[in-house]
Parts: C-alpha cells; structure tokens; sequence
C-alpha cells in the first residue's frame, strides 16, 4: 500500500476548486484523461463491488477505482475473514452476496486438494476458523470478485482503474460534477464524469473532497440521544484500526525477524483505557469485550492445546481439510486485539501526524509477531514459537503485513435519517417499547433496501474508550441512511452511511457492506430510469415501493423472519 495515498484519504478536506483552473494547473506533462459512465464508483471494497455488479446487470456503463491493486477491500486488501451472523447459510443477505460465498467454496472444490469429507461438506469452511463459518485466504475472495465481475469487463460495460486514489473534485451546488483519480503508479490524472457518484472507500474520502455534510468520530448524547453515547462529542475518538498479518507454523526452524523499532515500547505498553485494560497489551488473557474483565485465552500452532486457541480464532486454512502433505501448519491470521492500533485516529489529523500512526500500527503488528516468536508463553511452560514465519504470498506483499489496515470506522454522511441505539440496540429498544426481551425488535423501516444483524461491536478507542460490545436486534438498513442530506448525486456504500460512531459498530461487516452498496447500485439504476433524483424516490411512496419491489425480485431481503436478539 502507498502511503502518500492513504495520507490524502485520511487528512482534513483539500479545496475545492474550479474545474477550469484546475485543468490549465495541470502539468504539461501528465495530462488529463477524461471517461464517462452512468455511474462512477470510488471505491472497490465490498460495498463499491457490489454498487458496481448491480449497476452494470441494470445495464448501466460503470467506472470502479481502487486505491490498491486488490479489489474486495476488507475481504482482501485488509485480509479479514468475513465476519457474519448465525443465520447466515439459511437467510440474511442478499442473493449475490450467497453467490460469492457459494464461489468461495466452490472455488476450493474445483482448484485445491481437499480431503473426500471436505470436498462433499456443503459448508465447507477452508480455515475451520471458529470466528467465521467460511474463513479463506484472500487472494480466493480476489479471484471470486474478479470472476463475477469479468462479464461486465469483457463487455466493456465496467472499466476497473486499479491503483488510482481520488485527489480532487468538482462540485456545482448540490451536485458532485466530475471526479478526478490519480494513477499510484503513474502520477496521471483521469477526470471520472458520470450523472451520479458513489463513494465506497474505506474512510469516507469522497465527503470530504466534495463538501459534503459528515461527522467524524463520537457523537454526543445530547446529539444522538444515545444510551453509551460520550457526554461530549469527541471527532478524535475513531475506532481502532488493525495492520493484519498471515502466519503459519514450521517446527525445528527459526524464522524471527529483525527486533522492531518500537519493540521495548510496545513489549511494555499498558493501554490507558476507561474503564481500565488492566494489565500490558502483550498477553494471551484478553479483555472480554462484553464484560471487560480477563477471559483466558492460549495460542498453540501445534493444536495440542484446549480451551480458547488463537491460532484457530481466524485461521484460513486448515491442514486437515486438505490431502495429507498439501499444507504443513496450515495459515492463521493475525487479527487480534494485541494488534489494534488506538494511539492517534487517521481522519482528520495532519499528514505528518496520519503517517505517524501508519508506521506505528505497523510497529506495533511486527512487535507482536517478534514477541511470539521470542518471549511469548507457550502452554507447555517454555517462551517463543521462532518457528513462526510469515507469509507474504498469503496476502501478495513483501513484507507479510496486509495491503491495507483493517478500517473499523470511517467518515459518515448527515443522512436524511440516522441510525440510533435507540434503533437497534437490544436494552435500548426494550426500554424505548416497555417490551422483554423475548419480545423486542430493532425499529420497522418503511423504506428499507435491506437487512443485517451483529452486535454493536466497537474496539477500543483513539479517545482511550474502552471496548463497547452490546446486544443488538437484527435489522433493517433504511434507504434514508443512504442519502445525503444536501447533495444529490453522490451516494455512500461503505461505513460511511448515515449511523452512529455506535451504529456503525453494527453495520460495519461484510455482509451488510455488501448489501448496502447493491442497493446503492440499484438505486442509481432506478433513478437513471425514472429521471428522478433517489431522494424522490424515497419521498413518492409508490416510487419507494417500485423501487423495494425491483430490491425483492433481485433477491435482497427487506425485513427479518422472527430471529433472537444478538
């Protein structure tokens, strides 16, 4: 990942310019390109591949860009097995988010040695990682994405601009005119004009660089109402982001690396947090994130060991599943809150500041693999796996840590309607209903374009707040936390919807990321038939139920069969 590109998603807004200036600034030498589309999506995580597979089986012309050169985002780039809900093999998403995990597995029936018994399990999950029912390596995700996009490439009716970042905007108004990307690798500008825009990134870019109305960080109460809302807002206080890594076991050898920068500090770090950590960072008894107090924990590559394994928390594959000699110890990945980097956000702050804490979430990502591989405790009383090693093809970089952080939190617009506690919050909505909880669900929308469920997850804080994991209702997501408040063409399709710093502890995963960019991806097919703009489709009940109509017949869910609170 480029650095220089993650600093300009993550400082304050740049100007905004004339578009005319803009071009006769530009350098003689690297000039503008200019492509047109129907839609322009920024953005190729899950919800920006999504937007673009229904907007391109709508039938329209689609640019994507992706600031890496992985499309998928947290499935990929960011290295996370999808994290997901108990119904989710029976119902709970959309129709082409099964069809992807179907292809997952498909995939690994078709192109990997699997033992007879897992070939034949129709939930397959590759990892056995007990944090997923389909933990896989990312580069399966990639190949997946890609081949359901490949269609619409051949087709020419999407082009995917890899390695390009979002640099400026054109703005008239109320509406987002033209957008220009730069290539990583090239310095060249492209100019993206389309009627309408669709910001997928990771931390909300597109808001800032267009104007458009958005928080950052915590609410306050007196604002949201919110139970666990901060008495004062806080926009520094961002969720933890994560620098994941792949490892995998090789008894009798010695892989250790160099002894990081930051090792001594990291080795003794005590996290500052309210309520307290109680004890270092480095440590396999972790903070129950429900009840913040020490739940016992162990890692053990050989799997001897019982009780709470780490190295099988989020593991991508695992030897057993495979012909004997395909695969020694298997890969587990490292996501974990031993590597949660809380010490300063990355939105908002200066350059200088963002690139700080990038180097130091890398730091603190190398400086837990140097402490299991040297002074760690392992079950059977000795220190230190140096047969741990990592695994740089896993995640296609060279240095074994992930493409890109793991991103919890990310700008959010000022929606037409925001997501509250008080929406989906389990203790919240019983005590809003008067109801048990045996009887409670989340808020009814009338204008849902889909559904999700996960408990309000969020790690801890750049604000020093500790873990907030509270019990939550499954959901709906309302079309109106999908609209900008002012501007009129440009539409989100990632965590930076119209939630919550606490709401979105709860919409953030895959599943629902993916949901929400499909019918963003619709939506903009719908408005580009009626010529209407997707605020009036939301206000014209019969356009709303037109529109949630089309979102049944693409097998997108709108409400929950009767289902227990998470």
């Amino acid at each position: 990942m480029n650095r220089r590109s993650f600093l300009q998603r993550s400082v304050g807004a740049l100007p905004l310019l004339g578009w005319q200036p803009l071009l006769a600034a530009a350098d003689d030498r690297a000039r503008d390109r200019e492509l047109a589309a129907d839609v322009v999506i920024v953005g190729g995580g899950l919800g920006g591949c999504a937007a673009a597979l229904a907007a391109c089986r709508g039938g329209l012309r689609v640019v994507l860009t992706e600031e890496t050169d992985w499309i998928g985002g947290q499935s990929t780039s960011q290295a996370v097995p999808p994290d997901e809900h108990p119904w989710i093999e029976s119902f709970g998403c959309t129709r082409s988010y099964r069809e992807y995990r179907e292809a997952v597995r498909r995939f690994y029936r078709e192109h990997y040695p699997l033992t007879a018994e897992a070939r034949a399990n129709p939930r397959l999950n590759p990892g056995n990682g007990w944090v997923s029912r389909i933990c896989h390596e990312p580069r399966v995700s990639l190949a997946v994405l890609e081949q359901m996009l490949a269609p619409h490439v051949s087709s020419g009716r999407l082009r995917v601009l890899l390695e390009h970042e979002p640099v400026r905007a054109e703005v008239e108004g109320d509406w987002v005119r033209a957008v220009a990307v730069r290539g990583r690798e090239t310095g060249r500008t492209v100019i993206l004009r389309a009627p309408y825009v669709v910001d997928a990134t990771e931390l909300g870019d597109l808001l800032a660089l267009t104007g458009t109305e958005h928080v950052i960080g915590a609410e306050s109460r007196a604002e949201t109402g919110e139970p666990h809302a901060r008495e004062q807002a806080a926009p520094e206080s961002q969720q933890a982001i994560t620098w994941c890594f792949a490892i995998e076991h090789c008894p009798g050898e010695t892989h250790t690396i160099d002894r990081p920068e930051e090792y001594g500090f990291w080795r003794g770090y005590v996290p500052e947090m309210t309520p307290p950590w109680g004890g270092p960072l480095f440590q396999w008894d972790l903070m129950d994130p429900k009840t913040l107090k020490k739940r016992p924990m162990i890692f053990d590559p050989t799997l001897k060991a019982s009780g709470m394994n780490l190295w099988t928390y989020r593991r991508l594959i695992d030897p057993a599943q495979f012909l004997s000699g395909t695969y020694g110890s298997g890969y587990s990945l490292v996501n974990w809150p031993q590597n949660d980097y809380w010490l300063g956000p990355i939105i908002g702050g200066t350059a200088e500041e963002v690139a700080r804490h990038l180097d130091r979430a890398r730091q603190l990502s190398r400086s837990l693999l140097y402490w299991m591989q040297t002074e760690a405790p392992r079950p059977d009383g000795g220190t230190g796996w140096p047969g741990l090693r990592l695994c740089p093809g896993i995640l296609g970089t060279a240095d074994g840590l992930a493409k890109y952080p793991y991103i919890r939190e990310a700008r959010r617009i000022r929606a037409e309607f925001t997501v509250k506690e008080q929406h989906v919050g389990t203790e919240a909505r019983r005590q809003a209903t008067g109801r048990a909880e045996g009887d409670v669900s989340a808020e009814v929308f009338a204008d849902s374009v889909g559904i999700g469920a996960y408990r309000i997850d969020l790690h801890p804080s750049t604000g020093k707040d500790n873990y907030l994991d509270l019990s939550s209702l499954p959901f709906q997501i309302p079309l109106g936390c999908l609209l900008p408040q002012r501007v009129e063409n440009l539409l989100p399709a990632a965590k930076n919807i119209g939630t919550t710093h606490i709401t979105n502890g709860a919409y953030r995963l895959h599943p629902v990321e993916w949901n929400i960019g499909e019918s963003v991806g619709w939506l903009v097919v719908s408005a580009l038939q009626r010529k209407e703009p997707p605020r009036q489709i939301r206000k014209d009940l019969k356009r709303r139920a037109e529109f949630q109509e089309l979102l049944r017949q693409r097998g997108i869910e709108l409400e929950w069969p009767r289902v227990r609170p998470l």
